[in-house]
């Protein structure tokens, strides 16, 4: 039976219609991700079926007895709670459980009979709710859902009215998580949060949450990392459906939308024949085969394919910019610190023409501090930093500043983009195809900026720096706000084909992003370090997980020299045994199993070495469950745990003996 199942969903705002005859279902566990333009309809979606707006017609029906988890964009909280408080206010049902089953108890202590019969069944009923909602064993989920989204622990006993609006929105999405619903509705959830809260909430999904998903996104890492379906909203009010991740969903979409393409010019084609056909002989003799023909041309209109829409990629000729010195920027010996906390010391590094520089890091690491610094824009501590020789900049913070807002989209861009001929001012008709480019169609161009939105606004920016004829762009977080299209036009306009061959430096979270557009990075630690490295994002990733291995791979070969050392030290102490314990000792370990003395005398040292390592592996592993909450209120899984590492004890014991004694001989 599906989770939740949504059919012929109608929803209009005014006389616009937003959904129109969706339908679509989710099963238990799915993991869908809703992609589309934005005022394409994806978060109204989301509200419905989490039960905030009301369908014109149709319906959503869920499982009996299953809960919904919504994700909204604007968290509203009680302003007298702390950051725990809000948190552990996910346990509510939980709390309400254990006052069930504590005046069920209470009740069952005076209980006979039938009474008792019936106290019982409740109680056991409880019993398993309090498991299903996560049991006795909260705090630590609740600490360590608090600390990857970002909160350390000092923050816990903050006051909520204290937080800042991403702080605001990473804690609903804490509490949400906490709940475990059957199914998690989730808008946006990455805006607010870095790249290690981004793949700790993929890891999360992945390997934590077992209910269903479905999640608006515009991080593509995340939509290839956990959905396996994506529904699309489209512009005429449906939704089309497709297997796969996003990276598998753009590949069918454009094959889909390819042979619609094709059908659509065919059946033009068969049109534009019939009408001249129609038009030659409608007067003559052929009138009345003419007339034939013209009735079933209407007909076969009537269910022609219509156009699709976006199957083309960007086709943009932004105009040169003057070439800038060898030396686009040197910094010197910054340093910058807010009272106690260093965001970055004697930090010295030079930007050259053609470098593609991402800058990346925690939230509150000092990325755009340091952005500014390096452009003049703040005050370093300590340190300088200087442009290069014919340097054209053109910078995009995250606060909007001296924008003509009654300019409408195609007036803003004629303002301060230059013509592709090179004079002064761009055509109208230039500015025009530059907004079609970063999806503004015609009547979008008419809005005065003050009307946008401001994922709409940064994007009529974006364009505007872009085609403006700089040789450096310095770009803050850029993408925030942005749907995907919006998102990959950007990274199509950054690239060289697209004319622009300056050099770029970019803050940002979108790891998609910084993989198009980036061939270095800065990391800011957050503890006042920065590593330069040669690469972008994915090529990071690799970079961290390679150190990783070899430091498991020298902590393994400390652990096996440390084995060594323990099996020397062993085997001395047995040789200072007397001679009659020595033999007492070898005459009980030969009379074993087949794991006994005797026969490990016939096993090779490689062999014997394989054993060890997967015995005190398997311990280690054992003890690492030992601290999962759903162990520690499972008693038979904690008692076959221990019964498992009881006898995984007594395996290795021999083992090591036979290994020290070996050890010795050498």
């Amino acid at each position: 039976m599906s989770l939740l199942t949504a059919n012929n969903l109608v929803f209009s705002y005014g006389t616009r219609r937003i959904l129109d005859g969706v339908t679509f279902a989710i099963e238990p566990g799915d993991r869908i991700g809703l992609v589309g333009r934005n005022g394409t309809g994806k978060t109204t979606l989301l509200r419905i079926l989490a039960g905030d707006l009301e369908l014109d017609s149709g319906a959503v029906q869920m499982m009996r007895e299953s809960r919904v988890g919504y994700l909204a964009q604007d968290p509203v909280f009680d302003s007298d709670h702390t950051v725990y408080d809000v948190a552990e206010s996910a346990f509510a049902e939980l709390h309400k459980v254990h006052e069930e089953i504590e005046q069920t108890a209470t009740e069952m202590g005076s209980a006979e009979g039938d009474e008792l019969d019936r106290l019982m069944k409740k109680y056991e009923r409880l019993e398993r709710k309090m498991e299903q909602l996560g049991g006795y064993a909260v705090e630590h989920r609740i600490e360590e859902t608090l600390h990857g989204l970002g909160f350390p622990t000092e923050k816990f006993k903050q006051s909520v009215a204290g937080l800042s609006g991403g702080e605001r929105s990473r804690l609903a999405l804490a509490r949400l998580l906490l709940q475990k619903p059957d199914l998690l509705l989730l808008d946006e959830p990455t805006n607010h949060l870095d790249i290690d809260g981004r793949r700790w909430l993929e890891h999360f999904l992945i390997n934590e949450f077992r209910g269903a998903v479905l999640v608006i996104s515009h991080d593509r890492y995340l939509l290839d990392q956990v959905v396996s379906r994506i529904l699309e909203t489209e512009l005429d009010g449906s939704i089309s459906s497709y297997p796969g991740n996003y990276a598998e969903f753009r590949q069918l979409r454009y094959d889909r939308r390819l042979t619609l393409q094709r059908e659509f010019e065919k059946q033009q084609d068969h049109v534009r024949r019939e009408k001249e056909f129609i038009r030659r002989y409608k007067a003559g003799q052929r009138a009345k085969q003419a007339g034939g023909r013209e009735s079933r041309l209407e007909r076969f209109k009537s269910g022609m394919t219509e156009k699709p829409i976006e199957i083309e990629t960007m086709r943009l000729t932004l105009p040169k910019s003057a070439r800038s010195g060898d030396l686009v920027l040197k910094v010197e010996s910054i340093s910058k610190a807010f009272g106690e906390r260093t965001l970055f010391d004697d930090f010295s590094f030079t930007v050259s023409r053609g470098d593609r520089i991402g800058i990346i890091g925690p939230n509150g690491a000092g990325k755009s501090t340091l952005v500014e610094c390096v452009l003049n824009r703040q005050n370093a501590d300590s340190g300088s930093a200087r442009l290069g020789a014919n340097v054209s900049l053109g910078y995009f913070s995250q606060l909007h500043k001296n924008l003509r807002l009654d300019d409408t989209v195609w007036q803003h861009l004629q303002r301060v983009v230059k013509s592709v001929d090179g004079s002064a001012k761009a055509s109208e008709q230039q500015v025009r195809d530059l907004a079609g480019a970063f999806l503004f169609s015609g009547d979008d161009q008419e809005k005065t900026l003050k009307l946008l939105s401001g994922g709409e606004r940064s994007r009529v920016i974006l364009a505007g720096l872009v085609a403006g004829g700089h040789n450096l762009l310095v770009l803050d977080e850029p993408t925030n706000h942005f749907d995907i299209p919006s998102s990959e036009r950007l990274e199509q306009a950054l690239n060289a084909e697209s004319g622009f061959d300056g050099t770029v430096i970019i803050v940002s979270h979108d790891r998609a992003f910084l993989d198009a557009c980036v061939d270095r990075l800065l990391i800011l630690d957050g503890e006042g370090g920065i590593t330069h490295f040669l690469g972008n994002y994915a090529q990071w990733r690799d970079h961290c997980r390679r150190l990783d291995r070899e430091q498991k791979q020298r902590e393994a070969e400390e652990e096996r020299q440390r084995r060594a050392v323990d099996a020397k030290r062993k085997r001395r102490e047995h040789d200072r045994q007397p001679l009659e314990k020595q033999k007492e000792v070898k005459s009980g370990s030969r009379s074993g199993d087949s794991k006994s003395f005797g026969s490990l005398e016939r096993w090779s040292m490689e062999k014997l070495e394989r054993r060890i390592e997967e015995i005190e592996l398997r311990i280690k592993a054992i003890d690492g469950q030992f601290l999962e909450p759903d162990v520690q209120r499972n008693g038979r899984k904690v008692a076959k745990l221990t019964q498992e590492r009881t006898e995984l004890l007594s395996e290795l014991e021999p083992l090591e003996f036979e290994w020290s004694r070996r050890a010795g001989d050498e």
